[in-house]
């Protein structure tokens, strides 16, 4: 088995981490920079920064804390928010970012990806999509999930492999928050319809559900924020119980 990855997300809104449930209500969380070396101290795989009103704003990530929060780390770190072009990715690469996240940009131009993935390789480019059950369908949603698209959760993962998209980061609308556990049956039909990594994120509350995204979901890595914010669950324990379960982690 190769080694499950375990990822705190740092969801940013005005320089500030914060968290909410279904994509609604939103709180402080802390600190970003001390977040995200705290994580890097505690032993997390990677990082995650998501610029969660860049978008909506129709502006830049926020360059200057991302290279603040590259200084104090030195582990894998992925960004995103308001990428929508080769610059946005240079300038973010720039500032200390390993690998790039784009969502809602290209779901209006799915070329993007191609173009990205050709001028950076397509081990730095990670596509996010934000999805959520209607009328038994994954709907996918983008402008921080609120704005609905008539592309299918299964359809569209597939048609970012064939344009050249690295991996890419699931985030269950429904689950977002909840603490109720990550989207295990939509986890693992994604894994059985593209081969390259997929990045498990909405749901987590404790320990159980970082096991059942790893071996039912079939995920490469484990995404959460609030349970590690709010130091519900420590990721030397959640590592520590993740090996025990017989789960290939770094410790």
């Amino acid at each position: 088995m190769l080694t499950k990855r375990i990822v705190p997300c740092l969801d940013i809104k005005d320089g500030r981490t914060v968290k909410g449930v279904n994509f609604q209500n939103i709180r402080d969380a802390g600190d970003p920079v001390e977040l995200a070396a705290l994580y890097a101290r505690m032993g997390a795989d990677e990082l995650v920064f998501l610029d969660i009103t860049a978008t909506e704003d129709g502006r830049h990530t926020l360059v200057s804390l991302v290279e603040n929060i590259a200084a104090e780390i030195d582990i894998p770190f992925t960004v995103g928010g308001g990428v929508r072009s080769k610059q946005d990715v240079e300038r973010l690469l720039n500032a200390g970012a390993d690998k790039v996240a784009v969502n809602s940009a290209a779901v209006r131009d799915p070329n993007l990806v191609k173009d990205l993935s050709l001028a950076f390789g397509s081990q730095c480019i990670v596509v996010a999509i934000d999805a959520k059950t209607v009328d038994d369908k994954w709907q996918v949603f983008v402008s921080g999930g609120k704005e609905a698209t008539d592309r299918e959760l299964f359809e569209w993962a597939s048609q970012l492999v064939t344009l050249g998209a690295g991996e890419i980061l699931f985030t269950s609308m429904d689950h977002d928050g909840t603490k109720s556990g990550f989207a295990l049956e939509a986890l693992e039909k994604l894994h059985q319809s593209v081969p390259i990594p997929i990045i498990a994120s909405g749901g987590a509350g404790k320990l159980e559900h970082f096991e059942e995204a790893f071996i039912s979901g079939k995920a490469d890595a484990a995404l959460a924020a609030s349970v590690f914010h709010y130091e519900e669950i420590s990721i030397p324990e959640l590592k520590r119980y993740l090996n025990e379960q017989g789960i290939s982690i770094r410790v």
